[in-house]
């Protein structure tokens, strides 16, 4: 059957990756029923998102080994990241108990905690963990694991189980895309394992994404709706996805991206409450 949606045909294109580590754009249009000028602008879509390099006739898989990666993501959207994590620093008090995951955007609210009082942070980013060791007096959990260059990140194996080892206040996390029946999700299953771990033991579970990923392709999910607090984002977010993502109990916040406006009474609370 032809994958008539563009969701349908990304998952398409990553398993073939995935399984051959090229695709070929004939061999796509015929695959999929689709023209071959609408698998170019899909290829063109999974390049914008790091998840596949173009080549002439086709596409390879990128490598994971990809030192640059994280450091690349770091400046995409950056004005928004900072927005959003300078918003969402809020809900977090001296001396809580928090978690915060590899991505750039749990970075960027790192770095916008500096300034709080005996916080307990637990992580998986060594970009994120060397911050606030070298610029607070945070206690810092790392988390064992796998190193995974292109995240900076280590995943799928850690220490003894977070269970049972008391609450973690908030848990911030990034999110390739939004599911509303699946939550949050991510496309690495290491990150993703690693992230459901994380999620697991929060009291509160916050989604920190830019409006780019509200309808993107993930594969594994993290964190299922009914755990999902809110979710941050900013203000270009379409009102459709805010509504549907209420619907499904994950209430959205939109963070206006000028400076100026990083006021309380200026963001808005698209949940539909």
């Amino acid at each position: 059957m032809p994958a008539n949606t563009e969701r349908e045909r990304e998952s398409a294109v990553l398993k073939d990756l995935a399984a051959y580590g090229v695709v070929q754009v004939q061999e796509l249009a015929t695959k999929l029923g689709v023209s071959k000028v609408t698998v170019r602008k899909d290829l063109e879509a999974l390049e914008g998102r790091q998840l596949l390099r173009r080549i002439r006739g086709g596409a390879i898989k990128v490598s994971s080994s990809d030192e640059g990666h994280f450091s690349y993501r770091l400046q995409r959207r950056a004005t928004e990241k900072r927005a959003i994590a300078r918003h969402v620093a809020r809900v977090v008090n001296d001396g809580d108990t928090i978690a915060i995951d590899s991505s750039t955007t749990g970075y960027y609210l790192a770095r916008a905690l500096l300034d709080r009082k005996n916080l307990v942070v637990i992580t998986n980013s060594l970009p994120s963990a060397s911050l606030l060791m070298e610029e607070s007096d945070a206690m810092v959990i790392m988390l064992g694991g796998v190193l995974r260059r292109s995240s900076a990140s280590l995943v799928a194996t850690f220490g003894p189980s977070l269970e049972g080892r008391g609450p973690i206040t908030h848990g911030f996390f990034g999110a390739v895309s939004v599911s509303t029946q699946l939550g949050l999700m991510e496309l690495d299953h290491g990150e993703a394992v690693t992230k459901r771990a994380l999620a697991a033991s929060c009291l509160n579970v916050y989604g920190l994404i830019s409006s780019e990923k509200a309808a993107q392709f993930g594969l594994n999910s993290f964190a299922v709706p009914a755990q999902v607090t809110r979710i941050y984002t900013d203000e270009n977010v379409s009102l459709e996805f805010a509504q549907t993502c209420s619907e499904a109990g994950m209430p959205i916040i939109a963070v206006p991206i000028s400076q100026d406006l990083l006021s309380g009474d200026d963001v808005a609370d698209l949940s539909g409450d």
